[in-house]
């Protein structure tokens, strides 16, 4: 071998031969059988999809040119763009170049294409209709050539068209954005192949006059958007001529459409095109195939299921009588757009695209580029979902395809820009990748290839540089078109959509403000005018809300006060109207914009926190973010904040800020039923304790820089008392709390007060982050005591100076912030304190006039003690105080009873029988009840004082409806009453009625 032939060689292997030898044979070949010498042979190689098999097309082209003669043609080809043309369609259509080997003289067509215009220009209905002798300007045009000689001049004629549509497409620079083109060119084919076949049924039916058929496309050929190989999905309508009966008409025009359909679909000496479906038809295979308009409309009036509307939305005449084609359209489209009104129908579509789904092979589900996850099914039907939904209120929804519609919705704010615009090019590259596979053979197939050789093949065709790189972009469309596929299709919000009445999905004035009265708001006019300010206008946020608030009408309604969450929701979507994300949030969250409202209409606490933070709203996208922090993580946030920060004043706004954000998340999942009040309250103290241990940190820093110190000379240590120090603080508590402080210095006391006067500045003072006030008033001799007190002062104080109430409190002592060994030794010397081996002589009675003393002197005037959930008889202080003098009597002997939590406690005391059972049920059901409506009050965010149970029923029931119990107002009322009573009960035998003498 020459070195000039191993280098061609090595030049066709590069240009993609697999057999570079055999392919340099048949260049050579083709060069002597048409008689040139291509000037750059492997350059031309390399624009075909497969050069081994398009050269060996090429050379059975030549062969059969110079036997009939057309080797002139084929050679004037040569060095052209027709002839590029010729040679991509070779090497991407074996189907196609057999068809043109088979008829040699339609070489001439390429020579054409070199200066005319683009093939969507093209006549094709003239040009079929031509080929069989009709006349294409008869509204109903009979062949004149009829039988199987007219069956195959119109296959030839519409594969000579088809050829034109591949050349073209394998030619395009850019498929992907070629291809909505070819699409509508195939169907307008499909169509014209439908007319010409029609026409020759004619020329063979005597009595064809009798009727008027018109062919209704469906699927993607209604659509415009067919494949090259796909079944033509039809249906047909007949209306008898003047003065025919319709039974003849109907006979007649039977006959018509299966004499068509064969002509397209049947056996012949040309190949058949495609299958002819007439299956989408009322009753599908067992109803008559062809009906009148009047027999289709009562059938869908009556029987049609919900898919068979949605298959509706593709309906189009693509042949026969155009009248009656348009009198059957006049018919059936409004009943697309009125179909979502069905029960049940956004419901019965998602449980059809399961079933679809499960049909898939497990064998192929990775390769299906149409039916599989992330393929061309995911985006058809969730285009289609959208349109149907939303169609009924905007017309500029009523379009039949794809690409057009996802325009459309993208449009009108349906659809997010990035979303569509990925739809978009995932779309048609999906497209592109199923054309070039049906193309190669002309066989249907929507599966990747498998073999080595096979893919290589589709990707050179379908303008990928390597296998490599389009497996990476497989991957990633599915992907992505599965992701958007779930995101859109399962909408929360289509099937409450659907479920209004047309009127109402359009916010319609007399049908939206009856319903708002219906639902429950108050204030129907004024709720109207809040929606018409979201939702006026021709701005994307605005067609946004016009889509959310037909549902979440509904949803504010749910809550206990619909105006007030209408209001905020309002007021938060004018806030944050210049976020990209908040609109898009809640329209495709599964869950945000359902919870928003529930949050809003609800608790006027999350109202105005979510008003004070808007980015709090995101949270509500998943469960994850509405989950609590754990305290070492919310430290963690904390420690970074302080470590980045050199500036005080911007260091403890960031922490309580971090304080604010936490209360927010645990106030909303509170609301939505995600955590109970335990954990909430335990939420709120770590909170708590974050932002004092963080104030702390700052405090020392500033003492220090204050008095010029580089250490500072003391041990410092923050005591959290009452319900802070039990991890039961509400969402508006005090944080009661003690400052110990120990060392040698002897200004050890003017720095311990000045850090505690600090922390307390920092933490209360006005700023633009909520403050936690500080109160420290249950320290050693309270008000009268230092603010700050040293361990050893402390230790003589309770150990010689402390009332018994004072020893009570500390049951609830929990180090919360400070030096570790300093906390540490506070603990071990309260122990012996609040866990004495015996209670000391007279300490019950002290406790008991205290109680007593409580009730009378603390209770609000003018309060009913009854419904005061603290003080009141059977409340929390009643239990609190029984499980509290358990502790002191047995926490010396059990130490499963030294814990500051109360219903730890209570559930210690009831395992050891130091509490009946009986009498630990009741103290807990009535204390988790009184602490559950705290946090009600709290979050509905009305009253100031949350300690007084309401007597009003609505607001019983709003506190109802926030604990997610299914009572009403009345029985909410009915069950604290019961449980307090029994609560006082056994507070009576159990604290009161206890036997000091007996201990």
């Amino acid at each position: 071998m020459s070195a000039r032939e191993v280098s061609f060689t090595t030049l066709l292997r590069r240009a993609g031969a697999a057999d570079p030898t055999r392919a340099a044979a048949l260049v050579e070949e083709i060069q002597q059988i048409v008689g040139i010498e291509f000037q750059d042979p492997a350059t031309l190689v390399s624009y075909l999809a497969d050069p081994d098999a398009g050269l060996l097309e090429l050379v059975r082209l030549a062969e059969a040119a110079r036997d009939g003669g057309h080797l002139d043609t084929l050679r004037s080809l040569a060095a052209t763009e027709a002839g590029a043309k010729l040679g991509v369609l070779l090497g991407g259509s074996l189907a196609l170049g057999d068809f043109l080997i088979r008829h040699p003289e339609l070489l001439g067509d390429f020579a054409a294409w070199d200066d005319a215009p683009p093939f969507p220009e093209v006549d094709v209905r003239a040009a079929l209709l031509e080929a069989v002798g009709a006349d294409p300007a008869d509204d109903a045009p009979v062949a004149a050539i009829g039988g199987a000689e007219g069956q195959r001049a119109m296959r030839v004629a519409y594969r000579r068209a088809l050829m034109r549509v591949a050349a073209e497409d394998l030619y395009s620079a850019a498929p992907p954005t070629f291809m909505p083109a070819v699409g509508a060119a195939l169907a307008d084919l499909a169509g014209a192949a439908l007319e010409a076949g029609l026409a020759i049924a004619r020329h063979d039916e005597p009595d064809h006059a009798a009727t008027r058929l018109a062919i209704i496309a469906m699927g993607k050929c209604g659509a415009r958007e067919l494949n090259y190989v796909s079944d033509v999905d039809v249906i047909y309508v007949a209306e008898p001529a003047e003065g025919v009966e319709d039974d003849r008409s109907l006979r007649v025009a039977t006959r018509l459409a299966v004499a068509a359909a064969k002509t397209c679909s049947g056996m012949g000496i040309e190949p058949a095109l495609w299958e002819v479906d007439p299956n989408l038809r009322p009753e599908g295979r067992d109803g008559p195939l062809v009906r009148n308009v009047g027999a289709h409309r009562a059938y869908y009036e009556r029987w049609a299921e919900t898919w068979e509307f949605q298959a509706l939305l593709k309906a189009r005449p693509v042949a026969g009588d155009p009248e009656v084609g348009a009198r059957y359209i006049e018919a059936m489209w409004p009943m697309v757009w009125t179909a979502v009104e069905r029960d049940g129908f956004v419901e019965s579509a998602q449980a059809m695209r399961r079933r679809v789904e499960q049909h898939v092979p497990a064998a192929e589900a990775d390769r299906q580029i149409k039916l599989g996850p992330g393929g061309l099914r995911d985006v058809e039907f969730t285009i289609q979902m959208l349109q149907l939904v939303h169609g009924r209120a905007d017309e500029s929804l009523r379009v039949r395809g794809t690409l057009d519609a996802l325009a459309r919705l993208r449009a009108g704010g349906y659809v997010g820009r990035p979303q569509a615009a990925a739809m978009d090019r995932s779309y048609r590259q999906l497209r592109v990748w199923e054309h070039r596979l049906q193309m190669r053979k002309l066989t249907r197939t929507h599966l990747m290839p498998e073999g080595d050789q096979e893919r290589r093949v589709l990707a050179r065709a379908s303008g990928f540089a390597t296998v490599h790189y389009m497996d990476e972009v497989w991957t990633d469309i599915r992907r992505d078109v599965r992701a958007m596929h779930l995101e859109m299709f399962y909408r929360p919000i289509l099937p409450v959509v659907a479920r209004l009445s047309a009127d109402e999905a359009r916010l319609d004035d007399a049908a939206a403000r009856a319903r708002l009265s219906a639902v429950g708001f108050v204030d129907p006019a004024g709720a109207y005018r809040h929606i018409q300010a979201l939702t006026e206008g021709v701005s994307r946020s605005a067609s946004i809300q016009r889509q959310l608030m037909p549902a979440m009408i509904g949803w504010f309604a749910q809550g206990a006060d619909p105006d007030a969450g209408l209001l905020a929701f309002r007021q938060l979507s004018e806030q944050l109207s210049s976020s990209q994300w908040y609109l898009k949030l809640l329209r495709d969250s599964a869950t945000a914009a359902e919870r928003l409202a529930r949050l809003l209409s609800t608790s006027g606490y999350v109202a105005r926190a979510l008003l004070a933070s808007g980015e709090a709203v995101t949270w509500l996208d998943r469960d994850e973010d509405l989950e609590p922090r754990s305290y070492a993580r919310l430290w963690g946030e904390a420690d970074a904040v302080l470590r980045r920060s050199h500036d005080p004043e911007q260091a403890i706004t960031a922490l309580r800020g971090l304080r604010r954000r936490e209360l927010s998340r645990v106030a909303a999942a509170d609301v939505l039923g995600m955590i109970n009040a335990s954990h909430a309250a335990l939420a709120v103290s770590h909170a708590a304790d974050m932002v004092i241990e963080g104030a702390l940190r700052i405090a020392q820093h500033r003492v220090r820089e204050a008095r010029g110190l580089d250490e500072l000379p003391i041990r410092f240590a923050v005591i959290a008392m009452g319900r802070y120090g039990g991890l039961e603080m509400g969402y508006q508590s005090d944080a009661d709390v003690q400052f110990v402080w120990d060392g040698e210095s002897k200004d050890g006391q003017a720095i311990a007060v000045q850090l505690a006067q600090e922390l307390r500045t920092l933490l209360q003072k006005v700023g633009p982050q909520p403050p936690l006030e500080i109160d420290a008033d249950l320290r050693p001799e309270g008000r009268n005591g230092p603010l700050a007190r040293s361990l050893a002062s402390c230790t003589e104080y309770y150990g010689r100076w402390a009332d018994p109430w004072e020893a009570q409190a500390l049951l609830r002592a929990r180090p919360c912030a400070g030096d570790p060994d300093l906390r540490e030794a506070f603990v071990r010397m309260i122990d012996t304190v609040r866990y004495p081996p015996r209670l000391p002589d007279g300490a019950l009675k002290q406790m008991r006039l205290l109680k007593a003393r409580m009730e009378a002197e603390r209770l609000p005037r003018g309060i009913d003690p009854r419904r005061h959930l603290k003080l009141g008889p059977g409340g929390l202080s009643d239990v609190e105080w029984v499980v509290q003098l358990t502790q002191l009597r047995h926490g010396h002997a059990h130490p499963e009873l030294r814990t500051t939590v109360t219903l730890e406690a209570l559930a210690a005391a009831a395992e050891l029988d130091l509490i009946a059972r009986p009498d630990a049920t009741i103290l807990r059901s009535a204390w988790v009840l009184a602490t559950d409506l705290r946090g009600a009050l709290a979050l509905r965010g009305k009253v100031r004082d949350t300690d007084v149970l309401p007597a009003d029923l609505r607001e019983l029931g709003v506190l109802a409806e926030i604990l997610g119990s299914n009572r009403t107002g009345p029985e909410l009322d009915e069950r604290y009453s019961r449980n307090a009573r029994r609560a006082r009960t056994v507070t009576e035998r159990l604290f009161f009625g206890w036997d000091e003498d007996a201990r």
